[in-house]
């Protein structure tokens, strides 16, 4: 990794725990954390809650001063309207919201996202002022059908990222779908080959000097006994984490990942 670039933890809740448990469990990573002397400058940590759960995670860790933040999993690419259902990255920013999930493999499958409407999501949740996430990867059978295993992640990128503002802020989240709830995961020089792709996409795109600041995550099957392994990676600058982020003991051992043995 790059000093310049704090790695980001990030868990992804999908759609799991109600606005009592996501307080509960926030109050309980706080603790834990702190107890453990955990430094967030050097290791920043987010939680994706579902929506329903984001105004009382806001309220917690404004009350509290919590140094967790926190996310959306989704925003509509439109600011207001008749589009029931969906929610727009204008109340997410009402609400102190960070970051917002863009282009998640679940969105992108279960959902029918294309990479236009990601490129229009990305668009609008910079126009709010949140910080999009930016998910791409590959199906098994793309990974399988292509000589080169970076192609297609390369591809939502490029789609995703277009007419970017100069000064826009993004982290993108290098997810391969086939490693996503199965328990498989990418070898690490897997994902560092993928990463490192779209680290020199990023390049092409935006020019050296940014895309050397833009974190990149993995996600996929990530938990304690293999992030260390994965962050030792010169081009991941975090994790996306999905079912670890919902165990307090899992998470937070993915947090302090520098601590592990052989880091």
């Amino acid at each position: 990794m790059v000093a310049s670039r704090t790695p980001l933890m990030a868990g992804n809740w999908k759609m799991n725990m109600n606005h009592l448990q996501a307080i509960a469990f926030v109050q309980k990573l706080a603790w834990t954390l702190k107890d453990a002397e955990h430094d967030y400058d050097k290791v920043e940590v987010a939680v994706f809650p579902p929506f329903t759960d984001i105004r009382s995670v806001q309220t917690l860790v404004s009350t509290d001063k919590l140094k967790i933040g926190f996310g959306a999993q989704d925003c509509s690419q439109h600011d207001s309207g008749a589009y029931t259902g969906e929610t727009s990255a204008e109340f997410l920013a009402a609400l102190d919201t960070k970051y917002v999930l863009v282009g998640h493999s679940e969105r992108r499958t279960l959902h029918n996202e294309t990479d236009e409407i990601c490129q229009a999501k990305v668009t609008a949740a910079l126009r709010h002022g949140l910080i999009p996430v930016l998910c791409v990867g590959e199906t098994l059978e793309q990974r399988e059908a292509s000589d080169d295993p970076a192609s297609i992640a390369v591809a939502q990128l490029r789609k995703g990222l277009e007419n970017l503002p100069a000064d826009a802020e993004i982290v993108i989240a290098y997810e391969p779908v086939w490693a996503i709830g199965t328990g498989k995961v990418a070898t690490a020089a897997q994902a560092q080959e993928v990463c490192h792709a779209i680290r020199v996409e990023l390049a092409t795109l935006l020019g050296d000097e940014r895309a050397a600041g833009i974190r990149i995550l993995y996600g996929g099957s990530v938990k304690p006994d293999n992030v260390a392994s994965i962050m030792r990676e010169p081009d991941i600058d975090g994790a996306l984490v999905g079912g670890a982020s919902l165990n307090i003991d899992d998470f937070s051992s993915i947090v302090r990942y520098t601590q592990h043995v052989g880091v």
